[in-house]
């Protein structure tokens, strides 16, 4: 049986491919309209890290939870900090497509960023850490 926390991280990863098979359209119409053939860097970067965040949470975020010896509210704590961190990225990756100003965020950063990258590193690498050690509390 599949515990009511793995359905929904399942459900967040269905909707965040949902969501990059979209920006592979917009991908599509960019290259198509462009005279190089390709679309922004941005909206190409967009649409490949939501495949990549959707495959990462069906196939690593969702066992570890639905293995997890955890109480369901640590999972899906740390699941939804996890999903919320991958969101974040790639709307800023759509972001910075919608703006065209730069091809490389790092060579044209904001200092007021520093907060929000910490943010993402603290938690995917948190929320990811907690749920591995659920899943090694109960599974090893």
């Amino acid at each position: 049986m599949i515990r009511p926390e793995t359905a929904w991280v399942l459900f967040a990863a269905g909707l965040i491919f949902l969501a990059s098979l979209i920006l592979g359209v917009w991908k599509w119409q960019q290259s198509i309209s462009s005279e190089s053939g390709t679309a922004h860097r941005y909206v190409n970067v967009a649409h490949t890290a939501g495949l990549m965040y959707a495959l990462a949470t069906t196939a690593i975020v969702a066992p570890l939870v639905q293995f997890s010896g955890w109480p369901s509210a640590v999972n899906i704590t740390a699941a939804a900090v996890i999903i919320g961190m991958f969101i974040v990225t790639i709307s800023n990756y759509v972001r910075l497509g919608i703006e065209g100003r730069t091809d490389n965020q790092m060579r044209d950063r904001r200092s007021s960023l520093r907060g929000v990258r910490a943010a993402l590193i603290i938690g995917e690498i948190g929320g990811t850490a907690v749920l591995l050690a659920g899943f090694a509390s109960a599974q090893l």
